[in-house]
């Protein structure tokens, strides 16, 4: 019998290439994956290993890099890092050297004035020389380092970037106005930001304490062992030295070490669990195509079979045996895809290093856990996917077999298969709805639950749905096709299991597409209004790096040509009768023009009376109406009362609690300056954007952005989001497409006496390509629109799921969107259907009518 199998296998390898290749592309993305992942954690950790070489213990001083005034940092951290801190930390008996460092954001402008790079990984610091005039950690490629305060250095990449060389002026910011200073030195580093890509740019230490800082202060400083101290011992002594609190953080370099790694582990292992999520999507989908497979041809082999139980064989032998050829196939199939990810997993590192030149690179890493878990996932999907058509093989009489080729589902097990299908849909329905209708992250599991069992239903129910769903287009196919479309039509139904398991793989690719798409048109659609349905203002200015604007910003914008009105945005946190709230200062009388609110009660003159106007939900909160009083705590100590003026309807941009600047600076000195509304003389222009640029010095960390330009940035995030998924999905749809030509090309083989009776009646070549064809696209349109449905309901119960953190968020139907899967679906239908197509037209007549 095992001899029998394998033989099988060789006899049926052209009708087994398409299962051995969904198999193959499932395992192949699992180990792609695997290999990827355990590469790029490798590398990020020997990258990152190198930035504590030098250190034995790290003193950080954590205030350093607040946006607090220096008075408000002092007063809440009386003891900082300076140099009479390094001078007792250099006293202490184990250590054998101590350097202060200086670090904070520094934007570098390029020739054109924009900002090199991305402003979060920008970075500043202080270069400090040693006797023979050179710092150790950032080695000179060119020219010398930075001695004074007219002078920086740059990484290789930044300057190779900006087109700057050694002599030129370089442009910078940090969290104040433009400088300008002479490139010294070009220099190499190891240094994680730069490593990821990022910008460093070096003072002297004097002008990095005056720019990041402030002058005499480090933000940490780094400590070195004497031979015969431990870490552990050096850390002891500096803990007993400066007896730190929570804003002075004591770390030996192998604990930052050891953190660094268990930050890149966590990273790489979330990134590897997205990534087999999507591997074991495409295995799903295979499921499908393996099963459908041996389906058919545990049919077309009814009467061998038969013949082997007649002879002698028992069930368990025949069940054996299909089970024998579905194991072959899943060792080829697995050891194909472990070698094709090995190559997945080098491309991908190529590609992120072509995306990024700054991340790290390294040599393959192959496990052996990888080679174990993609063999054993690729025998184990196979098997268990052949497992049911070889109980159905078992099962097939001797003698009632013999005499035909194709045994039919009973009745029975079809109705049985709706009876399941239709309560376990009903079931999801029902705990799909109820978790939506929640409204809150407590109908979360009951909709994860409900979409389950309502996706299995419909799955369980497809062969029940294709009948009247395929009903509907046969008139259409009928009158723009003829005979051949009615044929299509008729092919398409004749076998609803095999419709349905054929269609499937298609319907889990379109649920999950669609799915992904509602979500993101939904929520696109609610950031845009949170985001500026209030904003009338055609310009807002706000920093890069989303720290605050300098308090000269706004005067000199208001200053600008061709600005009507302005208002910087601030932003403080006070205590409104007990509970700390966010309140956001407005300039009163040029608030009308820039913001939109929709008052509930009250006035928008409030405002400008020095009263408060609360949002809807605070007001409920503290039950408040206008004229009510609220008590006013700033750090502590009791600001008076303010009254309310007015209630408006929620808006994340205005925030839940408005006020003139004016009373915020009363109570609240430095307050955050988030942003600078600005509307225009003549509205939105070019030319007033370049009037603000121009009016803020081309600072290339301030950021002048319209209405669109605010939309954009949000958008811009959910649109890659949904590219990466839709292309971490593209392996399904392409396990799904080798499902229907798998189907197709077996159900070719099955029919090829009616085909050539087809053709011996006047069917030409051309109407039976057409047959097939159009067979493909009805059965592709079919399952994608099964899928598009799915998914868009998906969407909409977890849409309800969000709305307690997005009040505005309400389901949106791209049509335009779900249109165009469905023709691509199609398209895919018609793709498919080429080799198979092509296989039944040139089928012999007489040979094809001989067939048994």
């Amino acid at each position: 019998m095992y001899r029998t199998a394998l033989r099988n296998v060789l006899a049926h390898k052209g009708r087994l290439l398409m299962t051995a290749l969904a198999v193959m592309l499932g395992t192949a993305f699992v180990a792609g994956t695997m290999v990827f992942s355990d590469t790029f954690g490798k590398a990020m950790r020997d990258s990152n290993s190198k930035s504590y070489s030098d250190v034995s213990v790290q003193v950080v001083d954590n205030s350093a890099g607040s946006t607090a005034s220096v008075k408000e940092r002092s007063e809440a951290n009386p003891v900082t890092l300076t140099d009479a801190t390094v001078q007792q930390l250099a006293a202490l008996p184990g250590t054998a050297s101590t350097r202060g460092v200086v670090s904070g954001f520094t934007g570098v402008a390029d020739k054109k004035g924009d900002l090199v790079g991305e402003a979060w990984s920008a970075k500043g610091a202080n270069y400090t020389p040693g006797p023979d005039g050179k710092d150790a950690r950032y080695p000179m490629a060119e020219g010398q380092g930075p001695r004074t305060a007219k002078e920086v250095a740059l990484d290789r990449k930044t300057a190779d970037k900006a087109g700057y060389k050694v002599g030129d002026t370089v442009r910078f910011a940090s969290n104040g106005p433009v400088v300008e200073a002479r490139l010294t030195g070009v220099f190499t580093t190891d240094d994680p930001v730069v490593n990821t890509g990022g910008t460093l740019t070096l003072f002297d230490r004097a002008t990095a304490q005056q720019l990041l800082l402030e002058p005499g202060r480090y933000s940490s400083i780094v400590l070195t062992t004497k031979p015969g101290t431990t870490q552990d011992a050096l850390l002891s002594q500096v803990d007993r030295q400066l007896k730190p609190d929570q804003q002075i953080e004591v770390r030996t370099g192998e604990q930052l070490k050891a953190e660094e790694e268990r930050m890149i582990t966590s990273g790489t292992e979330g990134m590897r669990s997205m990534l087999l999520s999507f591997a074991a999507i495409s295995l799903f989908v295979g499921i499908f195509i393996i099963a459908n497979t041996f389906t058919m041809l545990v049919a077309q082999r009814t009467k061998e079979l038969a013949l082997l139980r007649a002879i002698g064989a028992s069930r368990k032998q025949v069940t054996r045996s299909v089970l024998v050829e579905a194991l072959a196939i899943g060792t080829v199939s697995a050891v194909a895809g472990l070698v094709a990810g090995v190559g997945i997993g080098a491309g991908l590192q190529s590609l992120v290093a072509a995306l990024d030149d700054g991340m790290p690179t390294g040599s393959l890493v192959v496990k052996p856990l990888t080679v174990a878990v993609t063999v054993v996932v690729g025998i184990l999907v196979t098997v268990l996917s052949a497992l049911l058509p070889a109980l159905r093989a078992s099962r097939i009489a001797p003698v009632a077999a013999m005499s035909s080729g194709d045994q039919p589902a009973s009745q029975k097990s079809l109705v049985v298969r709706n009876v399941i299908g239709s309560l376990l849909a009903a079931g999801g329905i029902a705990l799909v709805a109820f978790g939506a209708a929640k409204g809150n992250s407590d109908g979360r599991m009951p909709v994860a639950v409900g979409a389950l069992l309502a996706v299995l239903g419909v799955f369980i129910l497809l062969p029940l749905l294709s009948r009247p769903v395929i009903a509907l287009v046969g008139p259409v196919l009928g009158g723009l096709f003829g005979m051949p479309g009615k044929l299509a039509r008729q092919n398409a139904v004749r076998n609803p299991r095999r419709t349905a398991a054929t269609a499937a793989a298609l319907t889990i690719g379109l649920a999950l597409v669609t799915g992904l798409t509602v979500i993101g048109a939904s929520v696109s659609s609610a950031v845009d209004k949170a985001v500026t349905s209030a904003m009338k203002a055609d310009f807002m200015v706000s920093a890069a790096n989303r720290m605050d604007l300098s308090d000269k910003v706004p005067d000199e914008i208001a200053k600008a040509p061709g600005v009507s009105a302005s208002s910087p945005l601030t932003n403080a946190y006070w205590e409104l009768n007990g509970t700390s709230k966010e309140i956001t200062g407005f300039n009163p009388d040029s608030f009308d023009k820039l913001v939109s609110v929709q008052l509930k009660s009250g006035s928008l003159a409030a405002l400008g009376k020095g009263q408060l106007l609360i949002d809807d939900k605070v007001a409920e909160k503290f039950n408040a109406t206008t004229g009510s009083t609220l008590n006013v705590t700033v750090r502590g100590a009791n600001a008076g009362a303010l009254t309310v003026g007015g209630v408006y309807a929620a808006d994340d941009m205005l925030g839940q609690v408005m006020v003139s600047n004016s009373e915020v600076l009363k109570r609240d000195p430095q307050p955050y300056l988030k942003s600078v509304l600005v509307k225009g003389t003549d509205g939105e222009s070019e030319g007033l954007r370049q009037a603000l640029k121009s009016a803020t010095g081309s600072n290339p960390v301030i950021e002048v952005k319209s209405k669109q330009d605010v939309r954009d940035d949000f958008s811009q995030i959910i649109t890659f989001a949904l590219n990466m998924m839709y292309g971490l999905l593209a392996m399904s749809v392409v396990v799904a497409v080798l499902g229907v030509i798998n189907t197709l090309a077996m159900s070719v083989f099955e029919r090829k006496r009616e085909i050539g009776m087809l053709r011996a009646i006047g069917l030409d070549r051309g109407g039976i390509k057409r047959m097939v064809r159009l067979e493909s696209v009805v059965i592709s349109v079919f399952g994608a629109g099964i899928g598009v449905l799915l998914g868009a309901f998906t969407a909409w119960a977890i849409n309800g799921t969000l709305k307690s953190t997005m009040p505005t968020l309400t389901t949106v139907l791209p049509f335009g969107q779900l249109l165009l899967f469905l023709a691509l679906a199609g398209v895919v239908g018609l793709v498919a259907a080429f080799w198979p197509a092509r296989r039944a037209s040139k089928l012999d007549i007489l040979a094809s009518i001989k067939t048994d």
